[in-house]
């Protein structure tokens, strides 16, 4: 049984507004001129080109195109004049180290390239493990806004000479005055490191070494002498 219902899409449509008839009389565009982008028809049917060579030069269009899309730059390599004997172009090395930055602790493969660190990877025979921040402290070498290449001084930069020198005079000249030097530092799991810095601490004993983590903890102790650990937790919340 046909249906005799009728639907509409809109209220004006419903009403017979003058804007619906004209958007239906503008929803089928007129036809394509094809004679203005494809030349004359008779110019056209008279052309030796067959079907063939057209898919041919179509081809070769398309290829050419896609070529140029993915062409990547171009990166000049300069050869060694002197290659070092551990260096093979090409081949990357691998060295087992272990990496300690904040709190993580990890036994790790670094893979190099060049002399280039470019992996972490865990030492499985050393039972190591890494975390995505190990993972990720490798971006850290390449990161221009964190590495600092250059020494500065009050936002300028100067030599590492000149630091150098700088900072060992007022070293000298706070140490003939008895004043005391606070050599912040993080926390530290390097023996080596350790050692440099008794060696300095020797050679200054108005010098001291305060960790960041005895920092902190002295600021949370000073705090809570005013606060209490809820009015605390209110105040860095």
């Amino acid at each position: 049984m046909a249906s005799n219902k009728k639907y509409w899409k809109s209220v004006e449509e419903l009403k017979g507004s003058s804007v619906v008839e004209t958007l239906n009389k503008n929803e089928f565009v007129s036809d394509i001129a094809t004679d203005d982008f494809l030349g004359d028809k008779e110019t056209l049917e008279s052309s030796s080109t067959t079907r063939r060579d057209f898919l041919k030069y179509v081809g070769f269009t398309t290829a050419a195109a896609s070529l140029a899309a993915c062409e990547g730059p171009v990166v000049k390599s300069i050869p060694y004049v002197v290659k070092p004997n551990d260096i093979i172009a090409g081949v990357a090395d691998w060295y087992a180290t272990s990496i300690a930055d904040g709190y993580d602790f990890a036994n790790v493969l670094i893979k190099t390239r060049e002399g280039r660190p470019i992996q972490i990877m865990p030492n499985k025979e050393a039972n190591g493990t890494t975390s995505a921040r190990v993972q990720a402290a490798i971006l850290s070498l390449y990161d221009e806004k964190l590495r600092l290449k250059e020494p500065t001084k009050n936002g300028e930069e100067i030599s590492w000479s000149t630091a150098d020198k700088e900072i060992a005079l007022k070293l000298n000249d706070l140490k003939e005055a008895g004043k005391q030097v606070v050599l912040l530092t993080g926390t530290m799991a390097s023996p080596s490191t350790d050692k440099v810095i008794a060696e300095f601490l020797a050679a200054h004993p108005n010098a001291k070494q305060v960790c960041m983590m005895q920092f902190l903890k002295m600021q949370r102790q000073m705090l809570l002498k005013q606060y209490t650990e809820e009015e605390l937790y209110q105040i860095i919340n």
